[in-house]
């Protein structure tokens, strides 16, 4: 299963499940977290519909309320389609990368060399 499945929702699904792949978290938690590791501040409005969008694929689970607070987990179908994507995600940027170039107008060749 993709990610494209969730839509406009697809980049806030990858964040979140990023988020809860450290452990358990609640949402202002995966909020916090989500602008730490991506410098992404999302609303929670997109979070919760995006929680409910993940939930609906058994990719996040929600655990007992701890008071006010409504803890998430990642699923194992979460995980391997958390890798899938990310896996993805780092082809796409290595290839990427080597299309710009060093910065130094010159165009590295796969392997890191300059021709």
């Amino acid at each position: 299963m993709a990610l494209a499945e969730l839509g406009p929702f697809a980049d806030a699904g990858l964040l979140i499940l990023a988020s809860l792949a450290e452990g358990p978290k609640h949402g202002y938690a995966m909020l916090e977290d989500i602008e730490a590791i991506a410098s992404v501040r999302m609303g929670p409005g997109t979070l919760y519909t995006t929680l409910a969008r993940l939930q609906q694929r058994s990719w996040i689970e929600a655990l007992p309320a701890e008071e006010r607070r409504h803890p998430y987990r990642l699923t194992g179908a979460g995980l391997v389609v958390l890798r899938d994507q990310l896996a993805r995600l780092e082809g796409f940027a290595r290839i990427g990368l080597q299309r710009v170039g060093d910065g130094q107008g010159r165009i590295v060749a796969a392997g890191g060399a300059t021709p």
